[in-house]
């Protein structure tokens, strides 16, 4: 029950102080924090979607809303014209880059603070364990865990 609790409150304190700080959803955040992440700051939709573990239309319409804003761009993938890549413009990454102390802040104050330094250890590796499970083909670890075909772009 204190893991259920924790993930249903820790979501919404986050994206409380996005929209309040940055005018983002955490999601949205997400997103383009993963793209700030990627080569060139591109990545298919498709690759996307399986790193921040979302669905094609759901992706589509929070990007749709980040094209209105000028965050991300999308653009015909050039070496395969049936994809669309997402591109985080520089608009886009001046918000993740404004965005994110605050973020960093809100996330030490909710989970780290309340850590020694050997339990900041062990929710790693338990995180990492749950992982294991949950995300068997590492669909959401950072970009640079993933293989040359999720991060193509041409």
């Amino acid at each position: 029950m204190r893991v259920v609790s924790v993930l249903e409150l820790l979501p919404g304190a986050l994206d409380s102080q996005l929209r309040r700080d940055a005018g983002l959803t955490f999601f949205e955040y997400y997103l383009l924090a993963r793209l700030s992440e990627a080569p060139g700051r591109v990545l298919r939709m498709t690759a996307l979607a399986r790193g921040t573990n979302s669905t094609l239309p759901r992706l589509s319409h929070v990007v749709r809303r980040l094209e209105d804003r000028g965050l991300v761009e999308r653009l015909p993938c050039p070496g395969d014209g049936r994809a669309t890549n997402a591109h985080l413009t520089e608009v886009g990454w001046d918000a993740v880059v404004a965005a994110a102390p605050g973020h960093v802040e809100e996330v030490r104050g909710r989970v780290l603070d309340g850590l020694d330094a050997e339990q900041v250890d062990q929710l790693r590796a338990i995180c990492d364990g749950l992982l294991t499970t949950l995300d068997p083909e590492g669909r959401t670890k950072a970009f640079d865990g993933l293989g040359a075909e999720d991060q193509s772009t041409g």
